[in-house]
């Protein structure tokens, strides 16, 4: 179980405005948003997410065998109740923040567990679906303990790797064209590593 302070568990769990992220360009149309610590209480929806989540794990084709996915997972699609109110708060928040400049609301849910360093994803952008031709967004909000969020140019490239730890409650977002000319992952760690529950709110039809 996560070890957060006895502070941590006792906050009431509130979204800070978003007047706070901060935008880097990453190139090709691409960037990403990012906002340290937009849900206080993290923790507390940490222990929430682990314990009260139905999740699952997934094998999935890998070359000629079946592996275990190194994660568990669980999605909401729209009109989905999320399994904790402060979600349905944050994912409403995005859409009035972003609404105009992407032009639709984020209506899904997709939830990974990590559940130690061994847990991970690999190389990938969000292209199933409408990700793969048009600019949109992915809104992650990171509780549990911080992980390293990965981004690098399509294709890779020396010295283009971008790093942000992700947890407590942190916001990215990455917008534009990132899904189709950037790649992100979570890669596995030899350090002690907590566990993670990464949150991601998606438009309609972006996977």
């Amino acid at each position: 179980m996560l070890q957060g302070s006895l502070f941590d568990q006792d906050e009431d769990m509130a979204l800070g405005p978003l007047t706070g992220v901060r935008r880097t360009t990453l190139g090709a149309g691409a960037w990403i948003d990012v906002l340290p610590g937009w849900l206080s209480g993290a923790d507390a929806l940490y222990e929430h997410l682990a314990d009260g989540v139905p999740w699952q794990a997934e094998r999935r084709q890998m070359y000629e065998r079946v592996v275990d996915v190194p994660r568990l997972l669980k999605f909401y699609g729209d009109g989905r109740t999320l399994p904790h109110p402060v979600l349905a708060e944050a994912r409403d928040a995005l859409s009035a923040h972003y609404g105009e400049e992407l032009g639709e609301p984020f209506t899904t849910a997709g939830l990974c567990y990590y559940r130690d360093g061994r847990d991970s994803v690999a190389w990938h952008g969000d292209r199933i679906g409408r990700g793969a031709r048009e600019d949109t967004m992915v809104a992650i909000l990171s509780v549990g303990a911080p992980r390293d969020l990965l981004l690098r140019p399509l294709g890779g490239g020396s010295g283009s790797t971008v790093r942000r730890p992700l947890g407590h409650g942190d916001l990215i977002v990455m917008g534009g064209s990132c899904q189709r000319t950037w790649e992100h992952a979570i890669p596995k760690s030899t350090r002690a590593t907590g566990p993670r529950i990464s949150v991601q709110f998606r438009p309609h039809g972006v996977r």
